[in-house]
């Protein structure tokens, strides 16, 4: 059974990828190296995130607002990222961290920086999408999500290239335990609503 990194890994491959790299203005293999960076820290952020009860029921209502629809429609969700909830989705996981994130990423991929902020804004809300598909198919409470993510954070912890672990114990230090609060909204508005 696939693990949540690697249906995202395949969720933004192929046409996806080609997307986000014209998005970006970026050539398809930095964009790739900078995903494969990305997405383990957005994981493991969230993981560390939802350790808390409060940040993982928080994160357990978020994901109640969408059924994970998104990644039917990665192109419209990259092409109209600015409109999405990514900026605040990375507000909540990342907090005060973001900017030593990006340099993280953008320093590993080779990724300049404010593309790598771009890149993480279009992520975001597709890492959410792929968690409540999850949660759907696996029948998981607050608790089960919370699991499932320190399992995946601790098995992309040692795939996380370069000096980009220690972004993680970073953001583990500044957790706050208040997921994703404020975004639940936006989610609900976003994920498998209204989407076209």
């Amino acid at each position: 059974m696939a693990s949540l990194l690697e249906n995202l890994q395949q969720y933004v491959s192929g046409d996806a990828l080609q997307q986000l790299s014209s998005k970006l203005g970026a050539d398809p293999g930095t964009t790739r190296s900078a995903v494969n960076a990305a997405l383990p820290i957005l994981v493991g952020a969230l993981a560390r995130n939802a350790s808390t009860s409060d940040g993982a029921h928080s994160l357990d209502n978020a994901l109640d607002d969408h059924d994970g629809s998104i990644l039917d429609h990665v192109g419209s969700a990259v092409s109209n990222y600015q409109q999405g909830p990514g900026a605040a989705i990375l507000g909540h996981v990342l907090g005060g961290s973001r900017e030593p994130v990006v340099q993280g990423v953008s320093r590993s991929s080779g990724l300049a920086p404010d593309k790598t902020g771009a890149l993480l804004q279009m992520l975001a809300p597709l890492v959410l999408g792929a968690l409540g598909k999850a949660k759907r198919q696996d029948g998981l409470d607050a608790a089960g999500v919370a699991s499932m993510l320190g399992a995946e954070a601790d098995e992309a912890g040692s795939g996380i290239p370069g000096g980009l672990g220690s972004i993680l114990q970073m953001l583990d230090r500044n957790k706050s335990g208040s997921v994703m609060d404020e975004a639940a909204g936006m989610l609900g508005k976003f994920f498998g609503k209204g989407q076209q």
